[in-house]
Parts: C-alpha cells; sequence; structure tokens
C-alpha cells in the first residue's frame, strides 16, 4: 500500500532488508585507501597475501580495489576489516573464504578473522592509483 508520496508508510529506513547481508559498521577510516605501506613482519605478510587475491571479475588486487580496510595482528590472531563493492556481491562468500584461508596459511598465525564492514561505504575512490593502471589496462574507464 502507498501513501499519497509513493513511499510504502510500512518502510522502515533503519531496517536492515537484505537477509544475506551482516550489517556491521566499521570504524571511520579515514586514510583509504588501507595498503599496508609501512606495515613490517607479520602484518607485513598479511598484507602481502591479500595482495595476492584477486577480484574474481577483473584483474586487480582486493587490496588496490580498496577492500580492505585494516589489518590487526596481535599474538598469531589477525582480523581483516573488509568490504564489498555493493552488499549483494555474488563473490561475497569466495571472497571471505579466500581471505580466512590465505591469511590463515600464513606461518606466525594461528587464528584468521575476517571482518565484513560497510561503513564507510566503498567508492570508486578508494581504488588505489596501481588499481586505476590495471583497471584501464584491463579496458575501464577510470
Amino acid at each position: 500500500m502507498s501513501s499519497e508520496s509513493g513511499i510504502d508508510p510500512e518502510f522502515d529506513p533503519d531496517a536492515n532488508y537484505c537477509a544475506y547481508t551482516d550489517y556491521e559498521s566499521g570504524e571511520t577510516v579515514e586514510a583509504l585507501p588501507a595498503t599496508g605501506e609501512e606495515s613490517t613482519g607479520t602484518e607485513r605478510a598479511v598484507w602481502d597475501a591479500l595482495y595476492g587475491i584477486d577480484d574474481p571479475e577483473m584483474p586487480i588486487s582486493i587490496v588496490d580495489l580498496g577492500l580492505i580496510y585494516g589489518i590487526t595482528v596481535d599474538d598469531g590472531h589477525a582480523r581483516v576489516d573488509m568490504t564489498l563493492t555493493y552488499t549483494g556481491c555474488p563473490a561475497r562468500d569466495m571472497l571471505q573464504e579466500t581471505v580466512r584461508k590465505r591469511v590463515a596459511a600464513i606461518e606466525s598465525i594461528d587464528e584468521a578473522e575476517l571482518r565484513l564492514v560497510w561503513s564507510p561505504e566503498w567508492t570508486v575512490e578508494m581504488v588505489t592509483e596501481r588499481g586505476k593502471e590495471d583497471l584501464r589496462e584491463f579496458g575501464l574507464s577510470i
């Protein structure tokens, strides 16, 4: 049933309508894209593992695509904060599983956790300069 404004009066703009999506908010990240540029040791190994994972639809690292918002490594536990280009991404499960497996495979990591977040929302501005070059080589205008 619609109101005069055309908006369903039953619609709740604060509701989580997609049952497939966990709506967990991350911290506001000021310095995106996160690249791990200054990282060392085990944290560097985690970044390197993530750089080795390409988006399934185009030849670009998920780091260069701007999907990784941050990494924390503490006493054998690694947590990756990651987003997707949109909430209904068909590669969601595959990407999450790949990230967990690659990070868990690092010798000094005992436990790999992935936290999928939607805040801040991903935009094309989060793509690194290298990522933009890769996308242009792939034939996309960016």
